[in-house]
């Protein structure tokens, strides 16, 4: 005696409308996200009209060796007060406030890049660091 049902019925889902749906709503809330955004101000940002490259007048390298450079020649460290002030002195005929480039390489003693930092300052220039390796 087989009291089983012969036909049983496997539950089905149908998930093609799912995707869809999610599709949708990714769009959605993407777009909205971009849109509200509460913490934007306008702001209108100055255009330049003179290239910023050109005010980088006076360039102090740092080697790894250590050795310091003034516009590709080399110089002493007890010499750097003075030599730096005669060069903003020179360039201050042309512009307002000098600006001293200090490129300095990644293994060079930062001593070396504090000296150059502070006669710059102490000569009235402006201090521009770049390190790279």
């Amino acid at each position: 005696m087989n009291i089983r049902k012969k036909l049983k019925e496997k539950p089905n889902l149908s998930s093609s409308a799912l995707n869809d749906i999610l599709f949708i709503l990714l769009l959605f809330f993407l777009i909205v996200s971009t849109l509200a955004n509460p913490n934007v101000v306008k702001v209108n940002n100055p255009k330049g009209k003179s290239d910023t490259k050109a005010k980088q007048n006076i360039v102090v390298s740092i080697d790894k060796e250590n050795k310091i450079y003034l516009n590709q020649k080399e110089i002493e460290v007890s010499q750097l007060d003075t030599i730096i002030s005669t060069e903003v002195i020179k360039v201050r005929q042309f512009l307002d406030t000098p600006s001293v480039v200090i490129n300095a390489d990644t293994i060079s003693f930062t001593g070396s890049f504090f000296k150059i930092m502070a006669a710059a300052k102490h000569a009235g220039a402006k201090v521009v660091a770049n390190v790279k390796n």
